[in-house]
């Protein structure tokens, strides 16, 4: 079996195993990042103020509005344009954006806007009762977040959180047109070095299909660590 695996993939498994770490990696930076802008433009679009929930609404209105490619395109290349302006005024050496920094930022910024979007659903579906009991407890604004409304509020977010996930894993795709050397990229190269393309793209087909397999589980777990104690209602 491994002798047959050695010779189909005529010497680039250890190329396809890179790819794959880096795919791994720039997905979960970007979720990270992701998650973050999610909640605070959440919160930005649900506050009174308008200095806040004006750009939080531009915000996920344009971001969502346009392709992702067309987003990854104009913030990569907008960067890098707007870095070498700012290095030549400075009189600097060139600095060129590394296209692993570069995926993360983009897609964080991308996935971010669909990640508002979650929280804000989900914190609106938070009885108000449970955030003015706390309030009444004399909890502080951190602790009424993180003990009572971030609790609730990832019961009703995990269905769109978890879809948003596997949306921007397979988006890191498409980060190899900025020269990342992710799964895609890899399975390229081989495919193109040894002209035996389909079988490198299925190999990257199942690879991505075990890691969505692997995210599932691990987001059904969550569903049901967030549930627990919460009665199901009958279907």
């Amino acid at each position: 079996m491994n002798d047959l695996l050695t010779s189909g993939l005529q010497g680039f498994g250890p190329l396809l195993a890179e790819g794959t770490w880096m795919t791994v990696k720039l997905a979960l930076l970007a979720l990270a990042l992701s998650l973050l802008l999610g909640l605070i433009g959440a919160c930005a679009k649900l506050s009174r103020s308008a200095l806040l929930r004006i750009p939080a609404t531009l915000y996920t209105t344009l971001i969502r509005s346009v392709p992702d490619l067309v987003l990854i395109l104009l913030l990569f290349y907008s960067l890098q344009i707007w870095l070498n302006d700012l290095t030549e005024a400075l009189g600097w050496d060139y600095v060129e954006i590394d296209p692993f920094s570069a995926g993360v930022l983009t897609l964080g910024f991308i996935y971010g806007a669909y990640f508002t979007e979650n929280f804000r659903g989900a914190i609106l579906s938070v009885p108000a009762g449970q955030l003015e009991a706390a309030t009444a407890y004399g909890l502080s604004r951190a602790q009424r977040f993180a003990l009572v409304l971030f609790p609730q509020l990832m019961r009703f977010a995990l269905p769109g959180l978890g879809n948003n996930w596997l949306v921007l894993l397979k988006s890191t795709a498409l980060v190899s047109i900025i020269g990342l050397a992710d799964l895609v990229k890899a399975a390229q190269n081989a495919g193109k070095t040894t002209n035996d393309m389909l079988l490198f793209l299925c190999i990257a087909g199942l690879v991505y299909l075990l890691i969505t397999t692997l995210s599932n589980r691990l987001l059904n777990y969550l569903q049901r660590r967030y549930n627990t104690g919460v009665k199901e209602l009958a279907r």
